[in-house]
């Protein structure tokens, strides 16, 4: 029973230390996204739900919830960011170019539409970011429209 306590103080111990160290955050400034906003011309809806479903991982700016302060889910959650703006990152939209910003969304209509985007595992915590069947058909609708534009000029190239 001793060795049982030991070990569990040693980990307690262990936890208390682990919360003074932590990943760099994304809190980048919302400037970074007015490339994307002024090129893609999102409609105020579809703004709205970029920013409560997508931007959080896709962009340099992320609304941190309060359990971000505990490690070790502060690790995962950076390891999410970084793997979301990995794929896709809307504050880096400018340094694209054509071809790839169609690209991406290309993959943003696909996961979208499969419902794969917003993740389950953070639509759970952000239940904001589920998106209703109509709120998936206006984001793809926007998307399409953007990537015919892109389409034309490629094609003028």
């Amino acid at each position: 029973m001793k060795l049982i306590k030991k070990i569990l103080l040693a980990l307690l111990i262990l936890f208390v230390v682990a919360q003074f160290f932590g990943p760099e955050k994304n809190e980048g400034d919302y400037a970074s996204i007015e490339s994307f906003l002024i090129e893609t011309k999102p409609s105020p809806e579809v703004k709205s739900i970029l920013k409560e479903s997508c931007f959080d991982c896709h962009s340099n700016v992320t609304r941190y919830p309060w359990y971000n302060n505990i490690t070790p889910v502060n690790y995962w959650l950076a390891d999410h960011i970084d793997h979301g703006k990995g794929h896709f990152n809307v504050s880096k939209w400018n340094k694209y170019k054509v071809k790839k910003k169609d690209h991406k969304l290309e993959e943003l209509i696909e996961m979208v539409e499969a419902k794969e985007m917003p993740l389950n595992s953070y639509t759970w915590t952000h239940s904001e970011a589920n998106l209703t069947d109509d709120q998936i058909k206006t984001v793809i609708d926007w998307a399409k429209g953007v990537r015919a534009t892109y389409a034309y000029e490629l094609s003028n190239n």
